[in-house]
């Protein structure tokens, strides 16, 4: 019975997020940041990311998204106050992004593209992707010159907590 429910509790863990080219599964990290995991339940749960647009997406560095508006200056008008870690931001982790204010993320998040420790201790680390790495590898990059800005972006298709699904 023990392992029926550890499964249970790793599946309510677990995003699955599809993409034009198949399916992303990200691990949630609740032991290192456990109100951010929470909110991004809670709005996976509304369907918030469904649809939403890969706004920023740099090669070799991180692919954004979160923001309903596409603009990179939207979210959800909840904010959460930072819960950084000793993690690192290592290829395929799952980070929050915010604007100047440390405590200022919302419900935009990234996932790193290639290794970036510089951005360690200064962004909340809340997941890791397990599984689909090549498809993320595959969203359509920004400008450069642009600040990694998309035309045209690639979206979330469906967000779902892997719980959830029948």
């Amino acid at each position: 019975m023990a392992s029926t429910g550890a499964k249970a509790a790793d599946l309510d863990n677990t995003l699955y997020m599809d993409l034009k080219d198949g399916r992303v599964v990200i691990e949630m990290r609740p032991d290192l940041a456990p109100k951010h995991v929470a909110r991004i339940k809670e709005l996976v749960r509304q369907g918030f990311y469904d649809g939403v647009s890969f706004h920023r997406v740099i090669d070799g560095f991180m692919a954004q998204t979160g923001d309903p508006t596409g603009t990179g200056s939207g979210g959800s008008g909840k904010k959460i106050k930072a819960e950084f870690s000793k993690e690192t931001h290592s290829r395929g982790t799952v980070s929050m992004a915010r604007p100047g204010d440390v405590n200022g993320a919302d419900s935009q998040f990234f996932i790193v593209l290639k290794d970036s420790p510089f951005l360690d201790r200064q962004y909340t680390i809340w997941g890791r992707v397990t599984s689909g790495m090549e498809y993320v590898d595959k969203i359509k990059k920004g400008d450069a010159d642009n600040n990694g800005k998309v035309t045209d972006p690639d979206k979330i298709i469906k967000m779902q907590v892997a719980s959830d699904v029948k």
